[in-house]
């Protein structure tokens, strides 16, 4: 078994925060600990079925281990692709496979759906709790793997979320596919040309491979995909903001990759504003503020925020627990070995790690959450110092356009069709599900190939799900786009 030094701090159920961020009533009774057969063997706790969860479990498939994936919801999503269920290339079911369906053949491993809330290190206890469920449970552990994720970051304006989504869930998606092709039905409405142009101005906030795919997806729709299917409106006349505090577009990518998909973009017709600042955001407009100190109005129905991220909630719970450092984003500062000071039973991966400035990146994840599940095996087999985590860059690539990509892998800087191609290979291959790659693949032949994009259906129930003021549907159960400016 893994020994943990005495806990100088314990935070309990009355101090745990709800996924609302509100804090849990004092008043309610403790958790109930799931009813399991009496554990056996060293029991993993895993939190979030991300990259960094999911390959974690599976890294201990053939471990004498008991594994638990605890996760807010029940699918493994492939977050890299979220934006091509917004445009409507795919369908959510292509990129987020049921975790249970996942791991079904993993013997060891255990699915349970709910969000960690709160936890006692001392009793080495999670407390969770499940949509739909009141009570809280409570899951023992052992050894425990934090791969939470990160969620959006608006920067102190949590109020922009209402009209400016994120692009961080399967919701998000559904939401953003909505007001996206919700703007050109109701822009075909419109008799008045400002209130049309309004409509038809998609604004994207945040140029890093997220801000870039969204807005060179957005234009390939105007320009290409609904061309000749509206009779008052033209969608080629659409307006495509991206906007960026930086200098550069993908700034990760180095400046030649940068400069080349900055050429690209505009090409497409996309309006990119660099060393431009957000300083407002409401239903209609978005307020600008430029790098002489100058603002811009700009009149906007869709707007999507791809700026910034921020850790989990359940790092701020796990901090405080521990009194684990923090950086700015909420992430937790871990040792070389990925674990928790002071608590070596605790390893905190991926997105929600703070370590050596790795990036908040899909391979990241794979690899911390990896080798998180080895040191745990080596520790059951004595041997309890090992080598750092190290992480190996396998290389970025984001999509621009149709046929058109940026790679930077290794010694190679790729653009144009070469890198478009790398991008198809390693999305396919990181896809999980034989039939999955094939339905994706398909619906890429379709979409690139031709002009038509297979998944445009959106429901009143996706658009406004999330909103407490959701208008009622109509009996027939049809769909009207928002009228609110979303």
């Amino acid at each position: 078994m893994i020994t943990t030094p005495s806990v100088r701090v314990v935070r309990r159920l009355d101090f745990g925060i709800m996924g609302n961020g509100s804090r849990m009533d004092t008043t309610e009774p403790p958790p109930t600990p799931l009813a399991w057969a009496p554990a056996a063997r060293h029991r993993v706790l895993i939190i979030g079925s991300g990259f960094g969860g999911l390959f974690a479990a599976k890294a201990l498939r053939r471990a004498e281990v008991d594994v638990t994936v605890l996760a807010g919801t029940p699918h493994h999503l492939f977050q890299p692709l979220l934006y091509q269920v917004a445009t409507g290339i795919l369908s959510q079911g292509e990129i987020a496979p049921a975790t249970r369906e996942i791991l079904k053949r993993q013997r060891n491993a255990r699915v349970l759906l709910g969000s960690a809330v709160a936890i006692d290190t001392r009793a080495r206890q999670v407390t969770a709790r499940a949509p739909g469920r009141t009570a809280a449970y409570s899951i023992g552990y052992d050894s425990l793997i934090v791969a939470t994720g990160a969620s959006q970051s608006y920067f102190g304006h949590p109020e922009y979320a209402v009209n400016a989504p994120g692009l961080k869930s399967i919701d998000d998606a559904l939401d953003l596919r909505g007001r996206i092709f919700g703007a050109f039905e109701l822009a075909e409405l419109e008799d008045d040309p400002e209130a049309r142009a309004r409509r038809l101005t998609f604004t994207v906030v945040g140029a890093g491979p997220t801000g870039v795919e969204m807005a060179g997806q957005i234009a390939e729709l105007s320009h290409r995909a609904l061309t000749g299917e509206f009779r008052r409106i033209d969608p080629r006349s659409a307006r495509i903001l991206l906007i960026d505090g930086g200098d550069k577009v993908l700034p990760s990518f180095g400046s030649p990759l940068s400069e080349r998909a900055l050429t690209k973009l505009r090409s497409l017709g996309i309006e990119v504003r660099l060393d431009t600042m957000v300083t407002g955001l409401d239903a209609g407009s978005v307020t600008l503020k430029h790098a002489d100190g100058s603002t811009e109005q700009v009149e906007s129905m869709v707007k999507v925020w791809a700026a910034g991220v921020a850790a989990s909630p359940f790092a701020a719970e796990l901090a405080a627990a521990t009194e684990a450092p923090t950086d700015r984003a909420g992430r937790i500062k871990v040792l070389p070995d990925c674990t928790v000071p002071g608590h070596p039973e605790i390893f905190v991966v991926g997105d929600v790690m703070a370590l050596d400035d790795l990036p908040g990146v899909a391979q990241v994840a794979i690899q911390s959450g990896q080798y998180a599940a080895r040191r745990i095996v080596a520790r059951l087999q004595g041997n309890g110092d090992g080598p750092a985590f190290r992480y190996h860059d396998k290389g970025s690539l984001a999509t621009v356009a149709r046929f058109s990509a940026v790679a930077s892998v290794g010694p190679i800087r790729a653009t144009g069709l070469p890198a478009w191609f790398l991008w198809l290979f390693v999305h396919l291959f990181y896809l999980v599900g034989f039939e999955r790659r094939v339905t994706t693949l398909f619906h890429w032949a379709v979409t690139f190939a031709g002009k038509t994009r297979a998944e445009r259906a959106v429901t009143a129930r996706q658009v406004f799900g999330k909103s407490p003021d959701r208008p009622a549907v109509t009996a027939a159960g049809r769909y009207t786009p928002r009228d609110d400016g979303a």
